[in-house]
């Protein structure tokens, strides 16, 4: 009986070790959400306003990360609200580093189109750190204006 106690204690003993070292993938919010909004005017004194916003949320061990966007559309007249509609949803995005890790995040997105934006509805930036290391890299990733987005992304240097 003592030796089936010794085992029983040991397996237990195992998979609290096993549990420590299998750690959750942990999700983190960006803190530069971001909105823009436009107003036009449509035949017969139609006015419609659209707002957009970005956030992104980062896979702190994969480094894999989400562009989500929420927009929302109001058409009216001088007397009242004619339409509402709202759409939203997250793209999944590549990862930014190779391996797992701990890792930090940011990101910021460039204004609509206007003189910064040559090519489309802009791009964005992300800025991710490893929190063991000292590692940072920097991605930007803008319209082709083709229809495609290219990205880029830059492991920085310390001097």
């Amino acid at each position: 009986m003592h030796h089936v106690v010794k085992i029983g204690f040991g397996v237990a003993l195992s998979f609290m070790t096993l549990a420590s070292f299998a750690r959750a993938d942990e999700f983190k919010l960006s803190n530069n959400q971001r909105i823009s909004c436009s107003r036009g005017l449509s035949a017969g004194k139609l006015n419609t306003a659209t707002c957009r916003s970005y956030a992104y949320l980062f896979n702190a061990k994969t480094s894999e990360y989400f562009r989500c966007q929420v927009s929302l559309a109001l058409t009216r007249d001088n007397k009242e609200v004619i339409n509402v509609q709202a759409d939203g949803g997250c793209t999944k995005k590549p990862r930014i580093f190779d391996t797992d890790g701990n890792y930090s995040f940011d990101a910021t997105e460039t204004e609509p189109p206007n003189t910064n934006s040559f090519f489309g509805p802009g791009g964005y930036a992300i800025w991710a750190s490893d929190n063991n290391t000292q590692k940072i890299r920097g991605c930007i990733t803008i319209s082709s204006g083709l229809g495609s987005d290219i990205s880029k992304c830059l492991d920085m240097t310390f001097q």
